[in-house]
């Protein structure tokens, strides 16, 4: 989400919540679970499968050899065919989206760094931690991580998030 989009569904939340209230009037309710907590954590776990590849690569047109040619991923320092960053990431989406903060939340920022591989076959688990959370906007800070079922942290860092009312 730009910075102008952000924006502007913070103006139209303002516009909910009644633009120019009383001082000390409530905020309108984004969070319908409640409003996260620091140090509030959720986790999400996926089977990584073959047909991934593919159905990014149509998403996003991401064609790069490592992801497809069995020789030239042997040849490469992965040893084997891996599947796109996007791949690893979205399950991120999923959490955030689904879990904490929940419905209504994009990103709005991602810092975030692949350590390692991710093969087909994989089991990957997204993790996300509470870190801060602002009062005067929907928005929270979170620590972020995916683990392959070895252990390894496949990828880390943090997010920022905007969690917009969705209605009912």
């Amino acid at each position: 989400m730009s910075q102008e989009a952000a924006e502007t569904g913070e103006a139209r939340t303002a516009e909910k919540a009644g633009a120019g209230r009383e001082p000390g009037a409530a905020r309108p309710v984004v969070w319908r679970r409640g409003a996260p907590r620091v140090g509030q954590r959720a986790v999400r776990s996926r089977l990584v499968r073959p047909e991934d590849i593919a159905l990014f690569t149509e998403l996003s047109g991401d064609r790069n050899p490592l992801h497809y040619d069995e020789a030239a991923a042997r040849a490469s320092r992965f040893g084997e065919i891996v599947v796109q960053g996007g791949v690893t990431s979205a399950i991120l989406n999923a959490v955030v989206a689904e879990d904490l903060p929940g419905p209504g939340t994009v990103f709005l920022h991602v810092d975030w760094k692949f350590n390692a591989p991710v093969r087909p076959g994989d089991t990957i688990t997204g993790a996300v931690e509470v870190l801060e959370v602002r009062h005067d906007k929907p928005i929270t800070k979170l620590a972020t991580s995916v683990r392959r079922q070895d252990g390894v942290v496949v990828l880390e860092g943090t997010a920022a998030c905007y969690t917009m009312d969705i209605g009912s």
